[in-house]
Protein backbone atom coordinates (compact mmCIF):
# COMPACT_ATOMS: atom_id res chain seq x y z
CA UNK A 1 0.00 0.00 0.00
CA UNK A 2 1.68 3.25 -0.73
CA UNK A 3 1.44 6.31 1.78
CA UNK A 4 0.48 9.85 0.47
CA UNK A 5 4.18 10.95 1.37
CA UNK A 6 5.64 9.15 -0.92
CA UNK A 7 6.42 11.01 -4.26
CA UNK A 8 3.52 10.95 -6.53
CA UNK A 9 4.74 9.86 -10.52
CA UNK A 10 2.26 10.03 -13.41
CA UNK A 11 3.11 7.36 -15.56
CA UNK A 12 1.78 7.45 -19.47
CA UNK A 13 2.54 5.19 -21.36
CA UNK A 14 -0.06 3.35 -24.35
CA UNK A 15 1.30 -0.39 -24.27
CA UNK A 16 -0.13 -1.73 -21.18
CA UNK A 17 2.31 -4.02 -20.31
CA UNK A 18 5.41 -0.95 -20.45
CA UNK A 19 2.64 1.06 -18.23
CA UNK A 20 2.31 -1.76 -15.67
CA UNK A 21 6.36 -2.92 -15.85
CA UNK A 22 7.34 1.00 -15.12
CA UNK A 23 4.24 1.33 -12.44
CA UNK A 24 5.35 -2.34 -10.53
CA UNK A 25 9.04 -1.12 -10.81
CA UNK A 26 8.35 2.48 -9.27
CA UNK A 27 6.36 1.65 -6.53
CA UNK A 28 8.69 -0.98 -5.84
CA UNK A 29 11.25 2.00 -5.89
CA UNK A 30 9.23 4.18 -2.76
CA UNK A 31 6.98 5.93 -5.21
CA UNK A 32 3.09 6.17 -5.55
CA UNK A 33 2.23 5.87 -9.16
CA UNK A 34 -0.95 6.58 -10.77
CA UNK A 35 -1.15 5.62 -14.80
CA UNK A 36 -2.67 7.07 -17.72
CA UNK A 37 -2.76 5.09 -21.20
CA UNK A 38 -2.70 8.43 -23.78
CA UNK A 39 -2.38 11.97 -23.89
CA UNK A 40 -5.90 13.46 -22.72
CA UNK A 41 -6.35 11.42 -19.84
CA UNK A 42 -2.49 12.21 -19.12
CA UNK A 43 -3.92 16.01 -19.10
CA UNK A 44 -7.30 15.02 -16.91
CA UNK A 45 -5.37 13.33 -14.56
CA UNK A 46 -2.54 15.52 -13.94
CA UNK A 47 -4.42 18.59 -13.34
CA UNK A 48 -6.80 16.26 -11.03
CA UNK A 49 -4.24 14.51 -8.81
CA UNK A 50 -1.62 17.16 -9.29
CA UNK A 51 1.65 14.86 -9.23
CA UNK A 52 5.18 15.17 -8.37
CA UNK A 53 6.20 14.39 -11.44
CA UNK A 54 5.15 12.90 -14.65
CA UNK A 55 6.78 10.02 -16.76
CA UNK A 56 5.36 10.43 -20.16
CA UNK A 57 5.64 8.36 -23.58
CA UNK A 58 5.91 10.88 -27.02
CA UNK A 59 3.91 8.58 -29.14
CA UNK A 60 0.36 8.23 -27.65
CA UNK A 61 -2.89 7.74 -29.58
CA UNK A 62 -5.11 10.79 -29.81
CA UNK A 63 -3.01 13.63 -28.56
CA UNK A 64 0.65 12.80 -28.49
CA UNK A 65 2.96 13.16 -25.92
CA UNK A 66 4.13 16.46 -26.99
CA UNK A 67 0.70 17.92 -26.77
CA UNK A 68 -0.23 16.71 -23.93
CA UNK A 69 3.16 18.05 -22.09
CA UNK A 70 2.15 21.58 -23.37
CA UNK A 71 -1.29 21.51 -22.38
CA UNK A 72 0.10 20.35 -18.69
CA UNK A 73 2.62 23.16 -18.97
CA UNK A 74 0.13 25.41 -19.73
CA UNK A 75 -2.41 24.82 -17.27
CA UNK A 76 -1.66 27.05 -13.83
CA UNK A 77 -2.23 24.03 -11.74
CA UNK A 78 -0.01 21.76 -13.53
CA UNK A 79 2.76 24.35 -14.99
CA UNK A 80 5.78 23.72 -12.34
CA UNK A 81 5.28 19.42 -12.42
CA UNK A 82 8.29 18.44 -14.22
CA UNK A 83 7.77 16.00 -16.83
CA UNK A 84 10.06 13.52 -18.46
CA UNK A 85 9.70 12.56 -21.78
CA UNK A 86 10.63 8.38 -21.89
CA UNK A 87 10.60 7.43 -25.39
CA UNK A 88 11.78 5.54 -28.40
CA UNK A 89 12.11 8.48 -30.72
CA UNK A 90 15.89 8.67 -30.83
CA UNK A 91 16.82 11.47 -32.94
CA UNK A 92 17.83 14.85 -32.23
CA UNK A 93 15.02 16.87 -33.49
CA UNK A 94 12.21 14.70 -30.96
CA UNK A 95 14.93 15.51 -28.13
CA UNK A 96 14.31 19.11 -29.43
CA UNK A 97 10.12 18.81 -29.96
CA UNK A 98 10.38 17.59 -26.42
CA UNK A 99 12.17 20.52 -25.26
CA UNK A 100 10.10 22.70 -26.76
CA UNK A 101 6.73 21.00 -25.79
CA UNK A 102 8.19 21.49 -22.35
CA UNK A 103 9.73 18.74 -21.09
CA UNK A 104 12.38 18.56 -18.43
CA UNK A 105 14.23 15.55 -19.39
CA UNK A 106 14.34 13.17 -22.18
CA UNK A 107 15.23 9.48 -21.61
CA UNK A 108 15.47 7.28 -24.71
CA UNK A 109 14.20 3.86 -24.59
CA UNK A 110 14.66 1.14 -23.93
CA UNK A 111 16.86 2.30 -20.45
CA UNK A 112 17.17 0.08 -17.28
CA UNK A 113 15.56 0.94 -13.85
CA UNK A 114 18.06 2.81 -12.22
CA UNK A 115 18.44 4.82 -15.27
CA UNK A 116 14.92 6.08 -15.04
CA UNK A 117 14.44 6.59 -10.79
CA UNK A 118 17.71 8.33 -10.74
CA UNK A 119 16.05 10.60 -13.19
CA UNK A 120 13.21 11.06 -11.62
CA UNK A 121 15.11 11.54 -7.80
CA UNK A 122 17.20 14.05 -9.90
CA UNK A 123 13.80 15.97 -11.09
CA UNK A 124 12.40 16.19 -7.74
CA UNK A 125 15.66 17.59 -6.38
CA UNK A 126 16.41 14.06 -3.93
CA UNK A 127 19.55 12.62 -3.50
CA UNK A 128 17.90 9.14 -3.93
CA UNK A 129 16.20 6.55 -2.30
CA UNK A 130 15.62 8.28 1.24
CA UNK A 131 17.00 11.61 0.22
CA UNK A 132 15.61 14.59 1.29
CA UNK A 133 13.65 16.98 -1.12
CA UNK A 134 15.95 19.70 -1.49
CA UNK A 135 13.89 21.98 -4.41
CA UNK A 136 11.11 21.36 -6.55
CA UNK A 137 12.20 23.00 -10.16
CA UNK A 138 10.54 25.69 -11.83
CA UNK A 139 9.53 25.45 -15.98
CA UNK A 140 12.50 25.80 -17.44
CA UNK A 141 14.88 25.85 -14.83
CA UNK A 142 17.76 23.15 -15.27
CA UNK A 143 16.51 20.63 -18.24
CA UNK A 144 18.77 18.33 -19.05
CA UNK A 145 18.24 15.63 -21.44
CA UNK A 146 19.92 11.76 -21.84
CA UNK A 147 19.70 10.46 -25.25
CA UNK A 148 20.66 11.44 -28.93
CA UNK A 149 21.90 15.27 -29.65
CA UNK A 150 22.71 15.79 -25.68
CA UNK A 151 26.24 16.71 -25.91
CA UNK A 152 27.98 13.70 -24.97
CA UNK A 153 29.00 10.15 -26.92
CA UNK A 154 27.81 6.94 -24.93
CA UNK A 155 30.18 3.96 -24.79
CA UNK A 156 27.99 1.36 -23.58
CA UNK A 157 24.57 0.73 -24.80
CA UNK A 158 22.97 1.01 -21.53
CA UNK A 159 24.37 4.74 -20.39
CA UNK A 160 22.11 7.16 -21.27
CA UNK A 161 23.38 9.60 -19.36
CA UNK A 162 24.00 13.01 -20.60
CA UNK A 163 25.63 16.34 -19.33
CA UNK A 164 23.00 19.12 -18.72
CA UNK A 165 21.04 21.36 -22.12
Amino acid sequence: MSSPSLPHVLVVEDYDDAREMYAVYLEFAGFRVSQAANGLDAVERAVAERPDVIVMDLALPGIDGWEATRRIKSHPATAGVPVMALTGHVLPVHAAAARDAGCDAFVVKPCTPDVLVDELHRLLGRDGPGGQRTSRRRPGSGRRYRGPGSGRSSSSSDDNTAAPA
